[in-house]
Formats: structure tokens, sequence, C-alpha cells
């Protein structure tokens, strides 16, 4: 697999997506498979494909807008040309687990237009020397923003390729000056249940809010992204917005959404699914073909779109391909056993 960080001395004539692709912005990946080697540079466009989204949104904020029409190819990780195609975002925008709208696939496209995402403020803190409550765009204006094409693999056995737009995590906790305490980071999501009506639910076995947790050096990796943005438009309610975690080598329950709260703390915090099933759910949820969910196996995984009469399925791969970046760290570490 190719992941490559894109720098100004990559770019050469021959590596641009023609004008014509760009400009129509629906055949991203068919110029990106004929690149041989797998790498498209879009310099500062923006990413599709037939059936994705055509604007940056009519609701975007003004700075939001313009980060996202000056963002930069970051990495891309195309392994095969056909396999790897972008998930249209059709797809991607209606098929999510977000349950803090409820259960279904269907039910965040479905209710998660009630959601108001502006104004929206993080509170960072725990063990932190700049710490508070940030708006939005003061954690984003800092930072250049970058489009990662990664593969999403969810722990149900389905999978996406999705060009996410954000800012790398490390920016933001370098930004807060972590303390010589800090060994993990805490997430959490807005709890609002008059505008997600899934926290209402009396058959939830979620203790709101939905929490995630990273260990520092896996949050500070170059991979892990925060993601405002995909498909060359604002992020979709139903995505995350306005704000979520993309960390591709896990599974996808631990890229939280719609993130309130970001804390560095001491000790290994509890996340969600790992309270509710700890001997399905662990803390790393690192992708591994080797190790099976008690209920399913996790050798193959069935990439969307697909059907009845096309399913689509592949092998998985550990870390979801990206072992060569992120394999360091977890050496000396049995997998099965930190699961």
């Amino acid at each position: 697999m190719l992941i490559k960080t894109v720098k100004p001395g990559d770019l050469r004539e021959s590596a641009v997506t023609p004008e014509s692709v760009y400009l129509s912005r629906r055949r991203f990946m068919g110029g990106m498979a004929g690149l041989g080697a797998g790498l498209a540079l879009l310099g500062p466009g923006l990413a599709s494909a037939d059936g994705n989204a055509e604007t940056i949104g009519d609701d975007a904020p003004e700075w939001l807008a313009d980060k996202l029409r000056e963002a930069r190819l970051g990495v891309v990780t195309p392994d095969d040309p056909e396999q790897d195609r972008l998930t249209p975002f059709r797809d991607a925008s209606t098929y999510n687990n977000f349950y803090e709208f409820g259960p279904d696939k269907s039910d965040p496209a479905r209710l998660a237009h009630r959601l108001q995402t502006a104004p929206w403020s993080v509170v960072i803190d725990g063990e932190v020397n700049n710490g508070g409550r940030m708006d939005l765009e003061e954690i984003a204006r800092p930072s250049q923003f970058e489009e990662r094409i990664y593969r999403l693999r969810c722990v149900e056995g389905w999978s996406m390729v999705i060009p996410w737009l954000g800012i790398p995590l490390a920016e933001v906790i370098r930004r807060a000056d972590p303390t010589s305490r800090a060994h993990y980071v805490r997430f959490e999501t807005l709890v609002d249940p008059e505008q997600m009506p899934g926290q209402r639910s009396v058959f939830s076995a979620i203790d709101w809010p939905y929490v995630e947790g990273l260990r520092l050096d896996e949050a500070m990796h170059p991979l892990t992204l925060l993601a405002m943005g995909m498909y060359g438009r604002e992020l979709p309610n139903q995505n995350g917005a306005p704000l979520r975690l993309v960390v591709p080598w896990k599974y996808g329950f631990k890229s939280i959404k719609s993130i309130v709260r970001i804390s560095l703390v001491e000790e290994q915090p509890m996340n969600t699914w790992q309270q509710i099933a700890p001997d399905e759910y662990g803390f790393y949820a690192n992708v591994n073909p080797d190790v099976d969910h008690p209920r399913w196996s996790q050798a193959t995984e069935r990439r969307l779109p697909n059907t009845l009469f096309r399913p689509n399925i592949i092998k998985t791969q550990l870390f979801n391909g990206y072992a060569d970046e992120v394999a360091s760290l977890y050496a000396g570490l049995d997998l099965r056993t930190h699961y």
C-alpha cells in the first residue's frame, strides 16, 4: 500500500489530475487509477466521485468554506485502483452508525438534520497548560486543511473509502501543551436528547455521553485526523458534524462524532463500547483479521457499495492496510490480548 504525504517538490505535471477532471469533480478515482503508482495530486482541490456531493454546502460558515476550498491533498491510500475506489457520497452519507440518532443505519440521515452545529465549541482540558473552551473556528484557524483519502472499516464487517477534510489531531494537542502526566486522550460527544432522539430511547444501552480514547502516541500519529469535511464539502450531520475523529487503522467506532470535549488524562479511559461489552470491544480496536469478534469473523469485509449479486467481499488487512505506518506503536503487545 502507498501512504504518501504530499510535498510541494512532489508535484509534477504528469501527476496532476487533468483540468477537466478537476472541474467536473466526478472522475477523481478514474484519474487516480491512471497514475500507475496510485497517487493523484489535486493541489488546492477537492475530491469527488460519481454520485458524490457537488458543493461545499449552502449552510457552511464562511470560514469553513474557505478552509475547504484551500485544502491540500495530504495522504492517499489507493492499494487497488478498483477495490479502493471512492465510496459514492450517497452511500457514505446514508449508511451510518450514529446511535445518538437511533440504532438503524438509516436513522442518522433521517433524523440528524435537526442538529444545530453552529455555533460549536469544544472544551480542551485535563493535563494541559493551554486549555479552555474554544470555538471550532479557533481550533481550525491555525492549521492548513488537508484532504485524506482513507479506508473506513466497521467492526460489523463493512467498509468504505472516504475523502475526509480536516486537520491533524497532533496540531491541536501540541497547541494545548500537554503536561508530563498526559498519557491518553479522552473524547466526548454532545449530549442533547432534544436534538438527538436516540439519547431519549429507553432501549439504549449507552450511558451518555459517548466516550472514546486513544493513547497519546496514537493521537499524535500523523494519520490521526480531526475531520470537519468530506467529499469536498462540510461534514454532514449524520457523519459526525461538525467535528469527528478519524483513525484509519482502527475500527470505525473509535472515530467518535460531534465532539464537544477533548481531555488529556493520565489513566486509560473506559470507552463506551468497552464499558457495554468488554469481552467484545477492547480499548485499542485495531483492525485485525486474525482476531475475530466473538460473534463473527473479521477475516473479510463487505466493501460498500455492494448488492446481493455483487457482494464485493474483500480480505481485511492488518491495521486496515496501514501496518507499515502504525505497527511500531504496538511493538511488544499481544494483539489478541490488547484488542
